[in-house]
């Protein structure tokens, strides 16, 4: 172990942070296998990864003379908009605090580190609505107590952090107690182990002495999970899209890196002029990160030399892209116009950013008025994924529709980083998402439309038929791998090996949960097949004869059927 080390500079810094995201990486599936449910989709691994691979992108070529603090700025920026799930989101809390702290130092001695980890707890713990013990919260707080105790005692940064992992493993193995539901399946939790993973591979690195740490790639594990979200609805609705609806011909983007950058004056300007839309000015004093469609692309680069160097700029044109598009698709795209038209039509009040998976799903939020982003679980979209959809949206107010709990705080985040009125109505079902639509006015404001869609979500019993991934045990339930699993409201109420026994179990109980049970709502995945969807729903309807059946081709993976009852 590295020894004598109490001087924290950028290069140590920049090292230690990539190596937590390589560990991290290469160790991603062992923390999924954590997971308390044992559903096919376990996705705490992945979104801490990509949470953190985001932010370590951002740091790779940032020039080691600008110090500890820029490291930590620039990490954390990217966290914040590459942040994905819950985990995510507290993840990138915490890179916020060690950023916060250490401001502008070139260095940092062992104190100023662990203090600068301390405010990292501060702001996780204020991330979370109601923060739960024996998560990462909990193993987090204790490690960034461990540091600074060993700091305040004389340690050097190694062995402050070897103190501290200690610390923090110590905490991981108590959360079975702190939380039962973990020690009933017999794992820790998957947060708390992602987070000393992360520290573990940072804390090697530094013990190494080699600070020429690369980022590793581990993005291809799954496969499905490194694939952008989609800001889009489906193919065949973006079909009939001309280049005359595009009023602005250029997408620029680009970061402008400098010292005491003003951003509410960028923003105020740009604005304004040149004309045009999308506008996305965000960042801090040292590095704002610009996204603006117009029509005078080199006006916005001499605009903004002047307050700093411009980096990563990107210009594209859309009628461009948009005949690519159409080509892939196999649809001619109508020629560009001479010059743009103007909109003729105002721009809606209000709209929703959906969240869904599946073509059929997709297409039913879509029809109900939401422009949809293609995710759900183990495909969480990131912060700046939903961000760029409500940016690029007409509607001058959002309602974002997450349909998962794990993108809920992903959701709130957007609302700091958009100009836009925006709401997140926590849906935390795809099927509570439909429902919200039905109540959903464009011509109402977000916060009118939160309220009313709120209302709808409340009055939907949500279920969900998939299978186990491994022995567990749940909810007092022995579960065998590939048990069909029945989830009403997300807690595993039935499991079984005949899908229809286990579907029925499924709807008495959320009948019977149902103040006033009329309407039962079937969409099948992509596994089953629709003549098998006709004759389960036909059985059902014989069962259940006093519910209105309604079977739709849902075609979302993983899981055999989701279910509404209202």
């Amino acid at each position: 172990m590295a020894m004598g080390i109490s001087l924290m500079d950028a290069a140590m810094l920049r090292a230690f942070l990539l190596g937590g995201c390589n560990r991290l990486g290469a160790l991603q599936e062992e923390v999924n296998a954590l997971n308390v449910f044992p559903v096919p989709d376990g996705d705490t691994g992945i979104n801490m990864y990509l949470t953190v691979s985001a932010a370590g992108r951002k740091i790779e070529n940032v020039p080691l003379a600008s110090g500890v603090g820029k490291i930590a700025s620039e990490f954390s920026m990217g966290a914040l908009m590459g942040a994905r799930g819950n985990s995510g989101v507290i993840l990138s809390q915490i890179f916020r605090g060690l950023a916060t702290s250490l401001g502008s130092k070139k260095t940092a001695t062992a104190e100023e580190f662990a203090a600068a980890m301390q405010k990292g707890v501060d702001l996780s713990y204020k991330s979370v609505m109601k923060p739960v013990e024996g998560t990462i919260l909990t193993v987090y707080r204790l490690f960034a107590a461990a540091a600074a105790e060993a700091a305040a005692s004389g340690a050097d940064i190694p062995q402050m952090l070897r103190q501290a992992l200690q610390a923090g493993e110590k905490a991981l193995a108590d959360t079975p107690r702190l939380l039962p539901v973990l020690k009933e399946a017999g794992v820790v939790d998957a947060g708390g182990k992602g987070l000393l993973v992360f520290m573990e591979g940072a804390a090697d690195t530094i013990d190494s002495g080699d600070l020429s740490v690369f980022l590793v790639d581990h993005s291809g594990k799954p496969a499905s999970t490194s694939a952008p979200a989609q800001t889009a609805g489906p193919a065949a609705a973006r079909n009939d899209i001309s280049t005359a609806d595009i009023i602005y011909t250029y997408c620029t983007q680009l970061l402008i890196k400098g010292q005491d950058l003003p951003i509410d004056r960028i923003r105020e300007h740009l604005s304004q002029d040149p004309p045009g839309d999308s506008l996305l000015v965000v960042g801090d004093e040292t590095v704002i990160k610009i996204h603006f469609h117009n029509n005078h692309p080199g006006q916005v680069l001499e605009y903004c030399a002047q307050f700093g160097s411009l980096h990563d700029i990107i210009i594209d044109n859309m009628c461009d892209q948009h005949h690519e598009t159409m080509a892939l698709a196999g649809t001619e795209a109508p020629a560009a116009p001479a010059a743009p038209p103007q909109a003729n039509m105002e721009a809606p009040l209000c709209g929703v950013i959906a969240v869904a998976c599946g073509e059929a799903m997709s297409n039913l939020f879509s029809e109900l008025g939401a422009v949809v982003i293609s995710g759900g679980q183990t495909m969480n979209p990131s912060a700046e994924d939903l961000l760029n959809a409500v940016e690029q949206h007409p509607a001058r107010e959002l309602v974002i529709l997450p349909n998962n709990s794990n993108i809920v705080l992903t959701a709130d985040q957007v609302k700091q980083l958009t100009e836009k009125p925006v709401e997140v109505v926590r849906s935390k079902f795809v099927t509570q998402g439909i429902s919200a639509m039905l109540g959903f006015n464009a011509e109402h404001t977000a916060a009118e439309n939160n309220k009313a869609m709120t209302r709808s979500c409340a009055d939907v019993i949500s279920g969900e038929l998939t299978f186990a991934v491994r022995d567990t045990k749940f909810n007092g339930f022995s579960i065998k791998q590939n048990d069909l699993l029945a989830i009403m409201q997300g807690d595993i109420v039935a499991c079984g090996q005949d899908m229809l026994t286990v579907l029925s179990e499924l709807i008495e109980k959320m009948v019977a949960a149902s103040e006033e049970p009329e309407i039962l709502s079937l969409y099948y995945g992509s596994d089953i097949a629709t003549g098998e969807a006709e004759e389960l729903s036909e059985a059902l309807e014989e069962r259940f004869p006093d519910l209105d059946l309604e079977l739709h081709a849902g075609g979302q993976p993983l899981y055999y059927f989701l279910l509404a009852v209202e």
